[in-house]
């Protein structure tokens, strides 16, 4: 079994700092000055424009899930799709209390 290297713990004000001082990359596949901006960018939104965002990228991910879903099982009606989303997303425990017959579901 291979062994993962544990990364330190980060806050969003370690990482976030003034342009132009020290900090940890956020990507390795961006400049710094392109880093720079985006963080620029991201402390210049809103708390609603934040949330706006959040919120897509929930959508986005949980449209992506349902996809991956339908395509894994291609004759489930709704109803079951919906099903397998809770199990991913709440766990099996969580997801068989709301939805008992989740159980008979195969894998």
């Amino acid at each position: 079994m291979t062994s993962c290297r544990r990364m330190p713990a980060l806050t969003y004000n370690s990482i976030v700092t003034e342009a132009g001082t020290a900090r940890p990359r956020l990507a390795q596949d961006s400049t710094r000055e392109i880093e720079d901006r985006q963080v620029a960018i991201w402390r210049s939104l809103t708390t609603v424009e934040i949330g706006a965002l959040v919120a897509g990228a929930s959508r986005a991910a949980r449209a992506m899930t349902m996809a991956g879903l339908r395509t894994r099982y291609p004759r489930a009606s709704d109803h079951e799709l919906l099903m397998r989303y809770a199990r991913l997303t709440l766990g099996r425990e969580l997801a068989t209390r709301v939805y008992p017959e989740l159980d008979r579901l195969d894998e």
